[in-house]
């Protein structure tokens, strides 16, 4: 197990410093057996925490990682499981949805932990976080679904994602344990919530930052804007001094350094992608070099 790359983030969420996701599993055209052979390939590298959400490949991707799980139920113990809830979709797997929308009731929430659970093929969850905020949430009703999740044992820890401050602010008023992780798209082309108070915010209530996206959607690698060429362009200008270190390894090494603790989420079915976030991980961000990507993003020097 590389040691330097599972270590507890220093504050929030207590698990493996980069997540793989699996809201793509359903394409990797992977059997459960090569399912269960990336999994513990994962592992090994000490990437522990995976992630989930009940709507991910259209309701399917949580039981292809359950039948995989499932040849080897001992692997439980050495992961952190994390999904997400609270969005409906319009789906033939999901007939009585009508309209896409957001849902964050009392019984939409526990009813899509326990499918989470059965889909998952675990008894509790490590992290259960609310998928998208509506301006309809009772944080009253969000509160005791979490109290009831809790004492029932079927989530151990709570928290949020793509919530603005004040979004968080209010839930964490109603909620008495506190939420300890907020998902949201963090990498060197959406800089914006370093800028607007939302990663100082996590930061000061020890949660941790999650990134979704943290390549940005691809835009890193294949973008032809103004920014997505200058940033690519500087990760390149710089890779040398790290040995050779590759745009995407670099683009993670950026995050990384970044003191609130941010957790990229992967979501590369390649083991080979997987070696190199690793790698990516030990590498020592210069502050100089930090700031050279920052004003490229930004497309502004320091003032």
């Amino acid at each position: 197990m590389n040691t330097l790359v599972h270590q507890y983030h220093p504050l929030g969420f207590k698990g493996s410093r980069i997540a793989q996701g699996f809201w793509r599993a359903d394409e990797w055209n992977m059997t459960k057996e090569s399912r269960l052979s990336f999994i513990e390939a994962c592992l090994e590298l000490g990437v522990t925490t995976f992630d989930h959400a009940d709507i991910y490949g259209d309701y399917q991707c949580e039981a292809l990682f359950g039948d995989a799980l499932a040849l080897k139920p001992s692997l439980r113990d050495s992961m952190q499981l994390i999904s997400k809830c609270g969005i409906k979709l319009k789906s033939n797997a999901r007939p009585e949805h009508e309209i896409y929308q957001y849902d964050l009731s009392f019984d939409h929430i526990v009813a899509s932990v326990e499918n989470s659970l059965l889909q998952l093929q675990t008894e509790y969850l490590d992290l259960l976080l609310l998928h998208r905020p509506t301006p309809l949430m009772d944080a009253d009703e969000v509160a005791r679904a979490f109290e009831h999740l809790m004492i029932q044992g079927k989530v151990k820890h709570f928290g949020v994602s793509n919530f603005t401050p004040a979004q968080f602010d209010l839930l964490q008023s109603r909620v008495d344990v506190p939420l300890i992780a907020n998902q949201s798209e963090y990498s060197v082309l959406q800089t914006q919530s370093f800028d607007n108070g939302e990663i100082d915010h996590l930061h000061q209530h020890a949660v941790t930052p999650m990134a979704w996206s943290p390549f940005a959607g691809g835009r890193l690698f294949s973008g032809s804007n103004e920014q997505e060429v200058k940033v690519r362009e500087q990760l390149q200008a710089i890779s040398e001094k790290y040995d050779g270190a590759s745009v995407d390894q670099l683009a993670l090494a950026w995050l990384l350094k970044h003191p609130a603790g941010i957790c990229p989420v992967l979501g590369s079915g390649k083991i080979g992608r997987l070696e190199k976030a690793v790698a990516a991980s030990q590498l020592k961000f210069a502050d100089d070099d930090w700031y050279r990507v920052w004003c490229a993003s930004t497309g502004k020097d320091l003032a």
